[in-house]
């Protein structure tokens, strides 16, 4: 009897999660057959989901209609910066508030992670000044300094993880003759490359769907990263909807690649963390 409730609480449960996924999964679905349908199609009440005929025309136009290529290679360096810089800086600040000792380290941790509670709406009006007065404004540094110098959640993560280090390894590289550096860059990163992976693959999906930011900072279209560009499908009178959602399918391409690949690194990244901590 004991075996059979746990059988049909496991087949109740995997049950509600397939229905969750497949809910989760319609306005994917629906982008993606929206760009293969015609404009008249999009909006037909009752909805049509199958596309009468299927016009592939869409994928192409859609690359061709703006220059896509620009906005892509864009946001991919502009990405793979940010997550290198936040990748060291990060790891820097955190083996620093979990492994050296230093007066107000922990008054000073609970100040850095109080950073996350203020939104970035607030410091956007000083950020804009500044970066105006050193002549920032519409230039990729604009995105990439903050971005990439500055994550509380990053540190935290990590800081989580160094934690969980014993000090016996640490120890034994001081007695070695190790330095802070050679143990923080020889002996702590490996341990941590979980982290490091979920970090890096969170940075990325925040950063590949930011549109605050740029729609602040940047002017000029040949600087427009992708959220930006498909920005630019929405006219003033009328928008192309069929173009817009082809150009959205394209844009998650690199998204659903890179979340595929690092899916395990994500779960045993934060489970640990949560462990660890």
């Amino acid at each position: 009897m004991q075996m059979k409730g746990f059988r049909l609480s496991t087949v109740l449960l995997h049950f509600v999660l397939i229905i969750g996924a497949c809910i989760m999964a319609l306005p994917f679905v629906w982008m993606v057959l929206s760009a293969l349908k015609d404009l008249s199609q999009v909006f037909v009440v009752p909805p049509k989901w199958i596309p009468e005929p299927f016009v592939w025309t869409n994928f192409r136009d859609s690359l061709t209609a703006l220059p896509f290529g620009r906005a892509y290679f864009n946001s991919l360096y502009i990405n793979i910066i940010v997550v290198v810089c936040q990748l060291v800086t990060c790891s820097m600040a955190a083996y620093a508030f979990a492994k050296i000792n230093f007066k107000f380290r922990e008054p000073m941790f609970i100040l850095f992670l109080a950073t996350m509670m203020v939104p970035g709406q607030v410091t956007i009006i000083p950020l804009y000044l500044m970066f105006k007065n050193i002549g920032w404004l519409d230039s990729h540094l604009a995105i990439i300094i903050p971005s990439a110098l500055l994550n509380a959640f990053g540190v935290f993560l990590l800081r989580q993880f160094f934690r969980g280090i014993p000090k016996d390894m640490e120890e034994a590289a001081i007695v070695d003759g190790a330095g802070k550096l050679t143990i923080y860059a020889k002996i702590m990163i490996p341990l941590i490359k979980p982290a490091l992976s979920a970090l890096g693959i969170f940075t990325f999906l925040g950063m590949w769907n930011s549109f605050f930011n740029p729609l602040i900072f940047l002017n000029s279209p040949e600087k427009f990263t992708v959220p930006m560009m498909l920005n630019l499908y929405r006219g003033m009178y009328s928008t192309d909807w069929t173009l817009m959602m082809a150009g959205a399918s394209i844009a998650l391409v690199p998204v659903l690649i890179v979340y595929v690949i690092g899916q395990r690194y994500i779960i045993e990244g934060v489970t640990l963390s949560g462990i660890k901590g």
